[in-house]
């Protein structure tokens, strides 16, 4: 009857210490810090309706040349290679994390040829073995093997959403580069438009020399506006040739010659508007935001692994198989052995380099949660950026438009003067010079508004998905999944700040 009384208490005992153990392993971790990212409720230029980034962007981009070379580049790009590969290793780094939860069983062999003092000393005899054994299981009673998953989860998560900020970063550094290649060939045009005007102008204020009209400044000042765009249209060459060798490296192959622009691209998108929604999207929408999350979240994941090494750590080992000294007699009855025991390491005396771990782990949690609030800011910054150019584009384009018919009206004004004797041909180079400004100007305004369009669709996290009825969901870090019972971190940035 005492017997059964200690075995029933003994029981008791070991079920309420494995609770105790798995309550402690619950409060490891710690509570997850108040994030206060300090951002206004709206933009500062809001455009209504639903983020642009929402939309996939073979639905946002409206050139299908643009959309085949961006294709190709998603296809190609070796940034983009490296970072699939990155989330590969994570993965398989995850997978050994959880595998540890498991204990690792093997299998061994083996033969000694041995002596003893006390047995028959003059003749040695052989000791055969077989058998499975596990090796130092760890038993987790702190969660130290489970927050050390629930970092290599997060830091997996983190990959990924890193390979969607580089997706996103491709997508707009093609389409920049490919409209940086159309406007540079409207340069190049404009370049040699003017040059074959001032060669005209050249040859006849030559011919008024030969004749005595005019004397030999005149030639020359005419001789100095053709060099110039000479030395324009060299250089426009140039810048042709460079951004053709960026867009084939960004796109990580040649670049068929049937989907470069030639000319000046109007538009990219069939968007009339670009809504830019709410400041809370970006959460969701910008993955290096979500990847600042998860590296927060890990962080957290370190504490529970510090504080869990504060503890005893117990290991299980045992094996069991067979063993003779006669290796017919391996297998017989009698042969089989087995053995299981736990091994307890406690930390008495550490100096208190444990203690140091957990301040450590808990300061690297603070600049974790420091670069997750400067992501949030960085990207609401980028949008207001981007909105603040939108803003303002079309006033600009407009006036820029207004003075490249003002200069182009002045130039064939005083053109038509000094034909007819009225003016000098300074009042022609400088009303050329000013119309020939005014014309690369509108070019320059013109791919500005396009880049814009462009920066606001990245800005606001777009790029991720190809087509808009794609879907596109982050998955729930290990804090969001454990310690906020079901509320993403969306919700939580939107608490009011303590």
């Amino acid at each position: 009857m005492m017997q059964n009384i200690w075995s029933i208490t003994g029981r008791s005992i070991a079920v309420s210490a494995l609770a105790l153990a798995l309550a402690a392993c619950q409060s490891m971790r710690g509570p997850e810090p108040v994030v206060k990212a300090d951002i206004p409720n709206s933009y500062a230029a809001n455009a209504s309706g639903t983020s642009i980034a929402e939309q996939g962007y073979k639905d946002f981009f409206s050139d299908p040349r643009l959309l085949q070379v961006l294709d190709l580049a998603l296809e190609n790009n070796r940034d983009l290679r490296v970072s699939a590969l990155n989330i590969q290793k994570a993965q398989q780094q995850y997978q050994i994390t959880e595998n540890n939860q498991l204990p690792t069983i093997g299998a061994s062999g083996s033969v000694a040829r041995q002596v003893s003092p006390t047995v028959n000393p003059n003749n040695p005899y052989s000791t055969y073995q077989v058998g499975l054994g596990v090796t130092a299981y760890e038993l987790d009673f702190w969660g130290r093997v489970r927050s050390l998953k629930d970092n290599a989860l997060d830091n997996y998560l983190a990959t990924q959403a890193s390979r969607d900020s580089t997706q996103i970063s491709l997508v707009g550094q093609v389409t920049e580069a490919w409209l940086n290649y159309a406007f540079a060939n409207a340069q190049l045009k404009l370049a040699e438009q003017t040059l074959k005007s001032q060669l005209d102008a050249y040859n006849l204020n030559k011919k008024r020399f030969d004749v005595g009209i005019d004397n030999e400044l005149t030639v020359r000042q005419a001789q100095i506006s053709v060099e110039t765009a000479r030395n324009d249209v060299a250089n426009y060459k140039t810048q042709i040739a460079q951004a053709q060798n960026l867009l084939n490296l960004l796109v990580g192959s040649p670049v068929p010659n049937n989907l470069l622009p030639n000319q000046r691209v109007s538009s990219i998108t069939n968007q009339n508007v670009l809504a830019s929604g709410l400041p809370s999207d970006l959460l969701n929408n910008r993955p290096d935001v979500k990847t600042a999350e998860y590296q927060l979240s890990a962080a957290g994941a370190n504490i529970g692994v510090a504080k869990a090494q504060l503890f005893p750590t117990i290991s299980l080992t045992g094996n069991l198989g067979y063993a003779s000294r006669d290796l017919s007699d391996l297998f017989k009855s009698g042969s089989f052995l087995w053995s299981v025991g736990p091994s307890l390491d406690v930390p008495i005396f550490d100096w208190g380099t444990r203690r140091a771990n957990v301040k450590i782990s808990e300061t690297d949690q603070k600049i974790a949660l420091a670069n997750y609030e400067k992501s949030i800011q960085s990207a609401f910054r980028d949008v207001n950026d981007a909105l603040a150019t939108r803003n303002n584009i079309g006033d600009r384009l407009s006036a820029q438009r207004r003075l490249v018919d003002a200069t182009n009206t002045a130039y064939k004004l005083s053109n038509a003067r000094f034909r007819a004797g009225i003016d000098n041909y300074l009042t022609v180079l400088d009303a050329q010079r000013s119309s020939y400004s005014a014309e690369q100007g509108l070019l320059l305004l013109e791919q500005a508004n396009l880049n814009n369009q462009v920066e606001l669709y990245k800005a606001l996290g777009g790029g991720v998905k190809a087509n808009t009825s794609d879907s596109k969901v982050y998955p729930a870090s290990t804090a969001d999944m454990k310690y906020h019972k079901g509320q993403s971190s969306q919700q939580r940035a939107q608490q009011p700040q303590q």
